[in-house]
C-alpha cells in the first residue's frame, strides 16, 4: 500500500497516479481539474474482483483538456502480483477497504475484456443512479459499449502481458507462445468518431493485404461529450494477430548502425512493402485529385504547422523563413498523384519483420498531435516516404548525437543513413510508388518540403519528450533549408 485509505472520487484517486503514466499527454503542464464522463462495468459487485472502465477529462493549467480511458479493478485485498500496478486504496462505504489497480495488468479485467471482445456485455454505469456502484462515489457520467466481430470466434485465453515502452497506448499480448496468439490495443487518449487504427486496417485485410496482422475484432463505447453533455461515440480497443516472430524494425536497424551492416537490402524491401501498402489503401479507400486548390490547402496547412512549430520551439525561428519558401514552392506543382489514405505516422517503430510475411505495417492511427479527423482524410502518399527517411536518420544518428561531425562513427552515421535513404526509394518506385529517381522535379520538391515539415515536428517532440535529442532534427533541417 501507497497511500492511506480514503473515501472520495475517481478523479481524487486517479489525479497523482494519471500524470506518471507514460500515456499521459500533457507532460509540461499542471493538472488543474479531472472530472468523470463515462464508464463502463464489466463485472458486477458480488464477484470477487470488481471491474470498471473509467472515462476522465483531464484539464490543465495551459487550458489543454485531454478524454482518456482508465480501466479499473478493485479487489478486499492486495495482491503482490500487482503492486506494480497499484493506483491507491480507499474506503468503500458498504465494501470496506479496496485496493485499486490499473486494469491492464489485472488478470481479472483482461479476462472481462476477452469476454466482451467475444460478444459480452458492459453496463454503463451513473454514478447518480449506481450508489452502490465498485469503484469511490463519483457525481455523474455515463455511457456504453458494443462489440464488434471479425472471427466467429475468439482464440483461446491464454497468459496476458502488458507491451511496455508504449508512450500513447496500451497493449496487451494474449497467448504469445500459444498456437493463435493476438494483441488487444487499448486506446488511452479517447476521440469521438472512428479511429483510423481500426478503421484503416480492417480495409486492408478485407482488400486481402497481408501486410497488416489479421483483425480480429474491436470495442466502440460512448461518453458524454464535454462541451455539449450529449453522448459521442469512438473506440476503445482493437484487436488482432500478434506475430510472436516479429522483429522491430526500429531494434533491426539499430544492430546495423552499432555493428556498421549494410541495411540497404532490407531498406529495398521495406519500400517495396510501402508502396504495396499505398497501393492497396488507395485501391480500398477514397481518394482526392491533387487539384490547385488541394495543394494551396496543403501549402496552408505546412505553414501552420511551421509557424505553430516556431511558437512551441523559438529555437527553430532561423528556419522559419527557408520553410515558408520550400512551403511557397509546394503552391506550385502540378501532375502529382491523387491524395489518398496513408499511415499518417510512419516510422521504423511501426513495422516489424516477420520470417514467414516479410515486413508488417503496425498502429495506423497518425501522427498524434494532428486531430483525429484529419488522420483519415485522404492525405499525400509522400508523407509516410518523409516519415521513413527521417527515421532512418534516426536510427543511424541516435547513438552518435553527442559526437563531433567529423568523427568516424557519426561519418560512418551518415553514410548508413544516405545508403538506407536510397535503397528505400529505390524499393518504393519498383513497388509502385512515386519516388527517388524515378520521381519528377515536382514530387522532389514535395518531399522536401515534407521531410522539413516533418523535423520540425520531431523539433517539437523532442524538445518536450527527450530533449537530448533534439539535435538529431536540428542538424537535419539545416541540411535541408541549406541549398548547395
Amino acid at each position: 500500500m501507497t497511500a492511506p485509505p480514503f473515501a472520495g472520487s475517481i478523479p481524487e484517486l486517479l489525479g497523482p497516479w494519471l500524470t506518471r503514466q507514460r500515456w499521459y499527454a500533457a507532460k509540461s503542464a499542471e493538472l488543474t481539474g479531472l472530472r468523470r464522463i463515462g464508464g463502463l462495468r464489466l463485472a458486477d459487485p458480488p464477484a470477487p474482483v470488481g471491474v470498471e472502465v473509467h472515462v476522465v477529462r483531464a484539464e490543465t493549467a495551459s487550458g489543454d483538456a485531454t478524454t482518456y480511458q482508465v480501466p479499473l479493478t478493485y479487489r478486499s485485498s492486495s495482491d503482490p502480483a500487482l503492486t506494480h500496478a497499484l493506483v491507491g486504496v480507499f474506503t468503500h462505504p458498504g465494501l470496506g477497504e479496496r485496493w485499486v489497480y490499473d486494469g491492464t495488468h489485472d488478470p481479472a479485467f483482461v479476462d472481462a475484456l476477452l469476454r466482451l471482445l467475444a460478444g459480452g456485455h458492459a453496463v454503463a454505469v451513473d454514478r447518480a443512479d449506481a450508489p452502490d456502484a465498485e469503484g469511490p462515489r463519483e457525481d455523474g457520467g455515463h455511457g456504453g459499449a458494443v462489440g464488434v466481430m471479425q472471427r466467429s470466434s475468439l482464440p483461446a485465453p491464454g497468459p496476458a502481458r502488458v507491451l511496455s515502452g508504449e508512450q500513447s497506448n496500451t497493449s496487451i499480448i494474449i497467448g504469445p507462445d500459444g498456437p493463435d496468439p493476438m494483441i488487444i490495443k487499448l486506446f488511452r487518449v479517447l476521440h469521438a468518431g472512428p479511429n483510423p487504427d481500426v478503421v484503416v486496417q480492417t480495409r486492408l485485410a478485407a482488400a486481402g493485404c497481408d501486410r497488416v496482422p489479421r483483425p480480429v475484432g474491436w470495442i466502440e463505447g460512448s461518453w458524454a461529450d464535454p462541451v455539449s453533455g450529449s453522448l459521442v461515440e469512438g473506440h476503445l480497443a482493437y484487436a488482432c494477430e500478434f506475430l510472436p516472430d516479429g522483429d522491430d524494425a526500429w531494434r533491426v536497424a539499430c544492430r546495423a548502425v552499432e555493428r556498421n551492416e549494410s541495411f540497404t537490402a532490407e531498406a529495398h524491401d521495406l519500400g517495396v512493402a510501402t508502396a504495396q501498402v499505398h497501393t492497396a489503401l488507395a485501391s480500398a479507400m477514397p481518394t482526392v485529385p491533387a487539384d490547385p486548390s488541394v495543394l494551396e490547402r496543403i501549402a496552408d496547412g505546412l505553414a501552420a504547422r511551421a509557424r505553430w512549430a516556431v511558437g512551441q520551439v523559438p529555437a527553430l525561428a532561423p528556419f522559419a523563413s527557408a520553410a515558408l519558401a520550400e512551403v511557397d514552392e509546394v503552391r506550385a506543382l502540378h501532375d502529382l498523384p491523387d491524395l489518398q489514405q496513408i499511415h499518417g505516422d510512419y516510422h521504423l517503430g511501426q513495422v516489424l519483420h516477420s520470417p514467414a510475411r516479410g515486413w508488417v505495417l503496425l498502429d495506423f492511427e497518425g501522427e498524434p498531435l494532428r486531430p483525429l479527423a484529419e488522420r483519415l482524410a485522404p492525405d499525400l502518399a509522400l508523407r509516410d516516404v518523409a516519415g521513413m527517411l527521417r527515421s532512418f536518420d534516426y536510427a543511424s544518428r541516435h547513438a552518435t548525437v553527442a559526437l563531433p561531425a567529423g568523427s568516424p562513427r557519426a561519418v560512418a552515421a551518415r553514410v548508413w543513413s544516405a545508403e538506407a535513404r536510397h535503397s528505400f526509394l529505390l524499393g518504393y518506385a519498383e513497388g509502385g510508388g512515386r519516388a527517388g529517381d524515378e520521381a519528377s522535379d515536382a514530387e522532389s520538391t514535395l518531399l522536401r518540403a515534407l521531410e522539413i515539415d516533418k523535423a520540425m515536428y520531431e523539433v517539437v517532440y523532442e524538445t518536450l519528450n527527450r530533449p537530448s535529442w533534439v539535435g538529431i532534427p536540428l542538424t537535419a533541417l539545416r541540411r535541408f533549408t541549406t541549398r548547395s
